[in-house]
């Protein structure tokens, strides 16, 4: 069965930094997508970074760029989005999802992805 785990959520003051890791299981790595995506409380989910399967091209959230990476290592099957100059809007639960054989442009439709993680607390506040 298709698992992905994300951690590395918490509370920071506006500025600072996070490391979220979305380890994934029970699927060919190389095969989907894997997209990073958040909601907020009276929020829709929307996309914040995504990945591409074999090519491994990159979507970012224009609320995110420039302050957020996301980057992949394919021997610890895991998915990284490094957070900085985090910022009070920013805060949500994040969750990590993949969809099959898909461009990077996909992050921008959160409802085609099929597998989702349990999700992650991110919290900004001075």
């Amino acid at each position: 069965q298709v698992q992905l785990v994300e951690s590395g959520g918490g509370v920071v003051q506006p500025g600072e930094s996070l490391r979220l890791a979305c380890q994934v299981s029970g699927f060919p790595f190389d095969q989907y997508a894997i997209g990073w995506f958040r909601q907020a409380p009276g929020k829709e989910r929307e996309g914040v970074s995504c990945i591409g399967n074999s090519d491994r091209t990159i979507y970012y959230a224009d609320s995110v760029k420039g302050r957020f990476t996301i980057s992949s290592d394919n021997a610890k099957k895991t998915v990284y989005l490094q957070m900085d100059s985090l910022e009070s809007e920013d805060t949500g639960v994040y969750y990590c999802a993949t969809r099959f054989r898909s461009h990077s442009f996909y992050c921008r439709l959160p409802d085609t992805f099929g597998s989702w993680g349990q999700g992650t607390q991110v919290t900004v506040s001075s």
